[in-house]
């Protein structure tokens, strides 16, 4: 029988940077009790995104971070300032890197490979309490 469920799950980030949320989200599905699926996330925000890449090398996560600020560097560049220099920048990141992640669910967990997580990418160089809205739709 084909089911459904859905959730919001906040996270608090420490400023510019990836915090990896593959376990929060993979509590989450275990409690579901779907076992093949489609899970789908979506980040609730305008200048933070996120993405998938290496989870056993924090060079990985420092190099992506410092080739962002290279694409998006902070500056006089841009006309949208509201919240200061590093919000238009922080835009820019997460259009780049993106929203939204779906991810195919086998025997309970997510089909992710051996070195691969789930990131919260946090685009602002403060702290900030992020949203992130997860559904699955299986059996």
């Amino acid at each position: 029988m084909i089911g459904q469920a859905a959730t919001r799950l906040q996270f608090r980030t420490p400023g510019r940077g990836l915090t990896e949320i593959t376990r929060e989200v993979s509590a989450w599905i275990d409690g579901t009790g779907i076992e093949t699926g489609l899970v789908t996330l979506h980040c609730l925000h305008t200048s933070a995104s996120l993405l998938i890449t290496e989870n056993a090398s924090s060079a990985v996560w420092r190099d992506m971070v410092a080739w962002l600020d290279r694409v998006a560097p902070e500056g006089g560049y841009y006309a949208h300032d509201d919240e200061g220099p590093d919000e238009m920048p922080a835009h820019l990141k997460a259009v780049l890197t993106g929203v939204n992640l779906s991810i195919p669910v086998i025997d309970g967990r997510m089909a992710l490979g051996t070195w691969q997580g789930i990131f919260l990418a946090e685009h602002r160089r403060a702290p900030h309490r992020r949203e992130v809205a997860v559904h699955l739709l299986g059996e």
